[in-house]
C-alpha cells in the first residue's frame, strides 16, 4: 500500500468516524472468510458497519476524533464495528460473539466515553433506537385511546338506558 493510498483510508476510516456514535473494538482471531461474512451480513442487517484494519492507520486514523482514547485497545488482530444508532453495533457484535468464541470483545465508545467490555455488553442489551421509538408511540397512544373510551362510555351507558325503557314503554 503507498502512501496516496494510506492517505485515502485514513481519510475514509475519519470520515466513517465523524459520522458514527457508537464503535465496539473486537479481536478476531482464527475467523474463517464465511464466519467474517457473516458477521458482516449481520452487522449490515443491523445497521451498522464493520472494519478489519491495519491497527496503525485506524491510530491515526483516530486523531483529531472523539474517539481518541481508543488507540490503546488496537492491538493484536483487531476489527471496529461502528453504527449511528448507539446500541446496533454493539448488539450485533455482542450476539456474534456470544456464538462465536473468534470473536472477543476489548472495549468500545459511545460519544467518545470509552467503554470497557462490560459497558459494551451493558449497552448491547438496551432497545435499539427503532425499539425505543415503537415503545414511545405506544405510550403516548395508550391515553388517548383510553380517554376516548372512558369519554364513550357515559354515551353507551345512557344510549343502553334510553333503549330498555323504550323496550319497557
Amino acid at each position: 500500500m503507498n502512501r496516496t493510498e494510506k492517505a485515502e483510508l485514513i481519510e475514509s476510516l475519519q470520515a466513517t468516524l465523524n459520522d458514527t456514535t457508537t464503535v465496539v473494538i473486537a479481536h478476531t482471531v482464527g475467523l474463517t472468510v464465511a464466519e467474517s461474512s457473516e458477521l458482516r451480513r449481520q452487522m449490515r442487517e443491523a445497521g451498522a458497519g464493520f472494519k478489519v484494519t491495519k491497527n496503525r492507520i485506524t491510530k491515526l486514523a483516530l486523531e483529531g476524533t472523539k474517539f481518541t482514547d481508543l488507540a490503546d485497545m488496537f492491538t493484536g488482530p483487531t476489527a471496529m464495528g461502528t453504527s449511528a444508532d448507539p446500541v446496533a453495533a454493539a448488539k450485533a457484535l455482542v450476539d456474534f460473539a456470544k456464538d462465536n468464541d473468534k470473536v472477543t470483545i476489548v472495549g468500545g465508545s459511545l460519544d467518545g466515553k470509552s467503554l470497557d467490555k462490560a459497558g459494551v455488553e451493558a449497552l448491547a442489551k438496551l432497545p435499539s433506537l427503532d425499539e425505543m421509538r415503537g415503545k414511545l408511540v405506544g405510550l403516548i397512544q395508550a391515553p388517548a385511546s383510553k380517554l376516548a373510551r372512558v369519554t364513550k362510555a357515559p354515551a353507551g351507558g345512557l344510549a343502553r338506558v334510553i333503549k330498555a325503557h323504550a323496550e319497557q314503554g
